[in-house]
Order: C-alpha cells, then sequence, then structure tokens
C-alpha cells in the first residue's frame, strides 16, 4: 500500500474483526517495518499461542520491539523513529492493560497516555496503531474490566485526534470514520485509493508527467477545553451557498459570477461586543480586526477559532526568465519535504493541528516568449481550484491557508500585478537572494527583463481575468484562483501570506469582487509585491513580522495568535455591572439620601444650592488664610492651608 499522506493511521476493531490483518495488508509493500508488539507474554497457554500465530504471519524482513516491560517505552519508540521507517503498533489495548497493571505503579498515567498522544502527533515515520474498539459491548461488572474500558476508551478518542485517518474493522470490512465518512471499503487498495485520488467530479489539472493529486487528510484538533459561550452565540456559520461553475463543456468559470458576501452586521456587532468584555488592559488592538472578519464569515457576533483548518501547498514551477537565480529542482525537494512531513510547512501545520495538502500545478511556459498556459489548462486548473475548496468544506473545513513553492513565483506575481494593478515590475519584484545567502542582482535583472518583455509581447492582448491567468499567470497562480473563488462560494475564509496567493486575489476580484472579502492577510513577509496588492484590494497585513518562512509558513506562524484572540473573544465574560446595588459612586458620595450628606435635599425656601453649601463665616469661625490661586503656572506650595468650612454649616 502506499502511505503517502497517511503518516498516522489508527485501525479499530473489535475481538476477531481481523483489525490485525488489516493493518498489517497496509503496511505490507513496504521495504522495512518495525513491529512494536505491546501484550505482556504469561503463563496463560492459549493466549502465548495467539501471540505465536502474531509472529507467525509476519514477513521475515520485519523487525520485533517489545515494549510490554515498560508501558513508557512505546512513547519513546515512536517519536525517535525516522522519517523513512514504517511502524505497526500491536495494539493499544495490550499497552494500557501493561500501564494499569500494579507491578508498574506508582505510575501516573495521564501523564503517559499524554506523552504516548504527543510522540504521535510528532511522529515523523510512517505509524500504523491497532486497538480494540470495546466501547460498544456492555459495561464490565468489575471494578477492573469497568477501569481497563475507560482507559483504553480515553487513549482511543485521544490518539483518533491526532491520527490522519481513523478506520474501523467489522467483520474483517473496513469502514472510514476520519477523515470523512465512506462507503464500506473491502481492500487496503480501496482504503488508498479512495483517500489520494482525485473524485471523479474533479476536474484533475494537466501536468507534464499526469495528474498529481497527493491529499493529506485534516487531522481533527484537540479537544476543546475553553468554555464555550451561550448556544445562542455559539459557532454556527450560516448554511453554506454552494454555487456550482457551469455544466462540463462550457466556460466553467466567467466574471460577474453571483457569490456570497460576509454578514455585513456581525463584524461591526463583534467588534462593539469586545468593548464589553472584563479585560484589564485596553483589549484587543489590531486583532480586532481579526474578530471582525471571523464574525462576518461565521455570521456571528461571537465568532470561534477556527478547530480544522487545512494547508494548500500549490507546487508549480515557471520556467525560463521567471526562475533565474533559482536552483534547480529546489521547489520539487520542498514538495517531497512537506509530503513527508518535514519542513518548516510540515512542521508548522503539524504543531497547529492543521491537515496539508500538496497540489501538483502545470508548469508555466516562460512568459517572455509563449503564453504561460493554455487556455483548456487555464480552465482546468480553475476548475481543479474550486474542486478542492469544495472538497475542503465538505470535509468540515474552516479556515484554508494558501501556500507555494514553485520557482519564479515571486515573478509571475509582480507580472500579474503589472498587467491588473499597473505596477512597474522593478518596483514590486523583491530582490533575489542566492542559496549563499547574498543578493544575486543579475538575476533579479533578468526577472525583471522577462516580465517586461512579457508585457510587451501581450500589449494588444485583452487583459480579462483569465488573458491574465493565461499570458503570465502561470498553473499555481490559476488553481489558487479557482481555490479563492470556490471557497467564497462555500463560505469558508482564506488566510493569505505571500505573491501567489495575493495575485490570485486580484484575479479573483475581477472574476467575482465578493472573493476578497474572504481574504485574510497574515503577514507582508517585507515583499513588495504584496505590500502592493494588499493595499489595492484593501487587505490589512495582521503583523509585520518581516518573516520570510515561505509562502503559507508565514501565516501558519501567525495562526495561533489569530486562535487566541478569538478563544478570547467568545469565552470572556462582560465586565462587572459596577453601577448595580447599593454603594457609593466613583465620587466618595452616597445618593441614598440626606442623612449621609448632611444636605438637605428640598429647596423649597428659595436658596441655591451653593448658598446652602456656602453659608457666609459668623464672628466665631475661622478666618480663611488662604492664598489666591496664581493666574498661571507657578510652584506648588507645600506649606498645609487652613481647612475648608465651605461644605459645613456655621453653628
Amino acid at each position: 500500500m502506499s502511505l503517502d499522506g497517511w503518516n498516522r493511521v489508527l485501525v479499530l476493531g473489535g475481538i476477531r474483526s481481523g483489525k490485525s490483518e488489516f493493518a498489517e495488508s497496509l503496511v505490507a509493500d513496504a521495504a522495512t517495518v518495525r513491529y512494536v508488539a505491546t501484550a505482556a507474554g504469561d503463563d496463560d497457554a492459549e493466549w502465548a499461542a495467539r501471540l505465536a500465530a502474531h509472529r507467525d504471519r509476519r514477513p521475515a524482513g520485519w523487525s520485533t520491539e517489545e515494549t510490554a516491560s515498560d508501558p513508557r517505552r512505546l512513547a519513546d519508540v515512536i517519536s525517535t523513529a525516522r522519517p523513512d521507517e514504517t511502524l505497526l503498533v500491536d495494539d493499544l489495548g495490550g499497552w494500557v492493560t501493561v500501564l494499569l497493571d500494579p507491578a508498574h505503579q506508582p505510575a501516573d498515567d495521564t501523564v503517559t497516555i499524554d506523552e504516548l498522544i504527543t510522540a504521535v502527533r510528532g511522529c515523523a515515520a510512517r505509524l500504523v496503531l491497532v486497538s480494540p474498539e470495546v466501547g460498544l459491548s456492555l459495561v464490565p461488572t468489575t471494578p477492573l474490566g469497568r477501569a481497563f474500558t475507560d482507559a483504553l476508551g480515553t487513549v482511543n478518542r485521544a490518539v483518533a485526534d491526532v491520527c490522519d485517518v481513523v478506520l474501523l474493522v467489522v467483520a474483517g470490512q473496513p469502514c472510514q470514520l476520519k477523515p470523512a465518512s465512506a462507503p464500506a471499503l473491502s481492500t487496503a487498495a480501496e482504503v488508498t485509493a479512495a483517500t489520494t485520488a482525485v473524485p471523479a467530479t474533479s476536474a484533475t489539472v494537466p501536468t507534464q508527467a499526469g495528474p498529481v493529486m497527493a491529499a493529506v487528510p485534516t487531522p481533527v484538533s484537540p479537544p476543546v477545553t475553553t468554555p464555550l459561550p451561550p448556544a445562542e452565540s455559539a459557532y454556527a456559520a450560516p448554511a453554506p451557498t454552494i454555487v456550482e461553475p457551469p455544466a462540463a463543456g462550457g466556460p466553467a468559470i466567467e466574471p460577474g459570477l453571483e457569490l456570497p458576501m460576509p454578514d455585513e452586521y456581525a463584524g461591526p456587532q463583534a467588534v462593539e461586543r469586545l468593548a464589553t468584555l472584563d479585560v484589564p488592559g485596553r483589549g484587543f488592538g489590531v486583532l480586532e480586526q481579526v474578530v471582525s472578519f471571523a464574525a462576518g464569515t461565521q455570521g456571528t457576533s461571537t465568532p470561534q477559532p477556527w478547530r480544522s483548518v487545512r494547508v494548500l501547498l500549490l507546487h508549480g514551477d515557471h520556467r525560463g526568465g521567471a526562475a533565474a537565480g533559482t536552483l534547480p529542482g529546489e521547489s520539487g525537494r520542498r514538495a517531497d519535504q512537506a509530503r513527508a512531513g518535514q519542513g518548516v510547512l510540515a512542521r508548522l501545520a503539524a504543531e497547529g493541528a492543521a491537515g496539508l495538502q500538496v497540489i501538483e500545478a502545470p508548469t508555466a511556459a516562460p512568459i517572455e516568449h509563449e503564453p504561460a498556459l493554455t487556455a483548456e489548462q487555464v480552465e482546468s486548473a480553475l476548475s481543479y481550484g474550486w474542486r478542492l475548496a469544495e472538497e475542503a468544506a465538505e470535509a468540515g473545513v474552516q479556515l484554508l491557508v494558501l501556500a507555494a513553492c514553485g520557482a519564479g513565483t515571486e515573478a509571475a506575481a509582480a507580472a500579474v500585478l503589472a498587467a491588473t494593478a499597473g505596477a512597474e515590475a522593478p518596483a514590486v519584484l523583491a530582490r533575489v537572494i542566492n542559496e549563499s545567502g547574498e543578493f544575486d542582482d543579475a538575476s533579479w535583472m533578468i526577472r525583471c527583463a522577462a516580465i517586461r518583455d512579457a508585457l510587451h509581447r501581450t500589449r494588444g492582448i485583452a487583459r480579462d481575468a483569465k488573458d491574465v491567468l493565461t499570458q503570465l499567470g502561470g498553473g499555481d497562480i490559476a488553481v489558487a484562483t479557482g481555490v479563492l473563488l470556490g471557497a467564497t462560494a462555500r463560505r469558508i475564509p482564506v488566510l493569505l501570506d505571500g505573491p501567489v496567493g495575493v495575485a490570485a486575489a486580484l484575479v479573483s476580484r475581477d472574476l467575482a469582487g465578493q472573493a476578497r472579502h474572504w481574504c485574510l492577510l497574515a503577514d507582508d513577509g517585507g515583499q513588495p509585491a504584496v505590500r502592493l496588492a494588499a493595499d489595492v484590494l484593501g487587505l490589512t497585513p495582521l503583523a509585520q513580522l518581516k518573516l520570510d518562512l515561505g509562502e503559507g509558513a508565514n501565516a501558519l506562524t501567525v495562526l495561533p495568535l489569530l486562535r487566541s484572540a478569538l478563544t478570547l473573544a467568545a469565552a470572556l465574560p462582560s465586565r462587572p455591572d459596577r453601577t448595580a446595588g447599593a454603594g457609593p459612586d466613583d465620587t466618595g458620595l452616597d445618593d441614598s439620601g440626606p442623612d449621609d450628606t448632611g444636605l438637605d435635599s428640598g429647596l423649597d425656601d428659595g436658596r441655591s444650592p451653593q448658598a446652602d453649601e456656602a453659608p457666609e463665616p459668623d464672628a466665631e469661625s475661622e478666618p480663611d488664610f488662604r492664598e489666591p490661586e496664581p493666574d498661571g503656572p507657578g510652584p506648588t506650595s507645600t506649606q498645609p492651608t487652613p481647612a475648608d468650612h465651605s461644605g459645613s454649616r456655621a453653628g
């Protein structure tokens, strides 16, 4: 079985369901497998025979490791596995049995389980775990039995949360539980095809090597521990607006698409609500716009943090002068690195519990000599991007992050910016840095010349959205444009932070003006093209960190901050009402009546309040020796002055 995109798989099943055999079939074509056995041997002859049967059916090339002597060792084995290894853990039921064994106490069971979950989440190897599903049976009648089922249920839920795929085997038939429900699958090959292949309804993007889609299912975020606001304010996005592209055979996407807009009232209401929260400082600052944006896209004044996030990494190279100064094969290495769960983008995605999907886009021709793509390729790429957004919506994704790693993407984005916003290429094209970390001005000039020649070549061609993609944009920008349009149709916000994303936003604006209102810009990365495009689109970068970790990685770095702001906005209580009940006000006087202040409340004697409060002193009163107040600033005296009797009655 091919495990691309299946770095962490959990196989559940009942007794004699065939779960172990099915898990073994998933890794049958791996070069080497480390089989991690968790069950402890004992004097039970029947149990020993079962273990022997397991050993006998393993291929001779597999190595076996025993962890029954110490339950903590399983986490160590998983966390230290190398990326080129395949691990099969069979099974977690045996591990829980050892964990609860009094011989291993006093062990902190909760800490040990947490260590295991952390190891699974960060595992660099391809990992398949087997575990019994005992939650469907009767509640055990003994305390020990109940302790086992409770502990195993806790472990299964926690492991399922951090795994990419969860399968339930019933009577030898696997059923896919995660990332989405699917019909029963009878073989490992069918499971692989159902998870990694492009759906038949999707339009695949033709590349030189054929259609490619490497899908990494979206992991489910850990359980939320922050108390949610009242039910009426919980995150309940509006019913999705499904806008299908026209049927195949005609133009897929045309200018003037009618797509939904965010809720125009929810955003301002959410910002007003922030002013009522019990915050000790001055509030959320610039992160108010995150709360406003999330409120509009979720259709509620109490938006919730995005818990299901998917990163779409677009790999599409640009040939010719646009790619001057790039190392050959470097972008492909980055894409392969992401598929293997390595590198900056994959690590940040794992840290943020975000799914990562690598998309192969068609390579663009040299724009200084010929169109980047054919018209048919543009239509296919737009439709493909739209379908990617639809698939994310069906999987329950709440936020998409656009990423890119193609060679020449900065120059292609600058060309799009020049064609759509009238920018000058030298003003928006960032300087080229070679592999030694030095500025490569010669390559920068070649890129500028390529953009100049491309604009000159297309001077007599109408520059509508599709023409820009055909002549200048290339495959990655075309797919990204389709993603933005499809995400808008399904009411999914998109986080941008690089040249491909903002170039696609400029093009999508000319196809459907609503699309830009569903985009959020994380950081401009100090790139002039991103800054200018953001100004044209009306997008304000949320941070000015000047990160340059690669498009998409900058956004994932900022994502935890955005989630924190939304978590606080949703969970903090309102500021206490300090005016409720009896008590002195800010002036120190009580409003309960004249008995407290010594002042008559009635003024029917014709006297003014001032006269009543400040009567003329009689002969026995002390004279007032205070100095008159100076007309302007001057030294302040620290000498004591006689008491002020203006607020008391003479007598």
